[in-house]
């Protein structure tokens, strides 16, 4: 059986993990977690469970962040709408060849939509 492709080879993962709350081997440890990609980690078995922790602790606090702006009106049925149709392209980004020239545009896009929902 084939092995999938790292999911966050992309450049442009690569570059959205650099703007977001998470490290890129949080994002890996998530990933190994959820059974959505396996990694190999040349780290003890003690220090994987302890990044286990910090990255589920993270993605915890996400959520009650998420909760909490939205329940304060911060953050708008809009945004929510945006950052659903962002994911969406992400996604299908993820699984397509991007030329390399492309993917500066992309980011400046997105960029650009993420500034926009931010009015603070």
């Amino acid at each position: 059986m084939a092995e999938s492709p790292n999911p966050i080879s992309s450049n442009i993962i690569r570059q959205i993990i650099k703007k977001s709350l998470f490290t890129e081997r949080q994002i890996e440890i998530i990933l190994n977690q959820l059974n959505l990609h396996k990694t190999q980690f040349t780290i003890s078995k003690g220090a994987y469970f302890r990044q286990v922790k910090q990255s589920r602790d993270k993605l915890i606090g996400l959520y009650y962040s998420v909760i909490l702006l939205r329940g304060l009106g911060i953050l708008v049925p809009e945004d929510i709408d945006v950052i659903s149709k962002l994911s969406e392209q992400v996604s299908v980004i993820q699984s397509s060849d991007v030329f390399p020239e492309k993917e500066e545009e992309i980011m400046f896009v997105i960029g650009e939509l993420v500034d926009r929902a931010c009015r603070v």
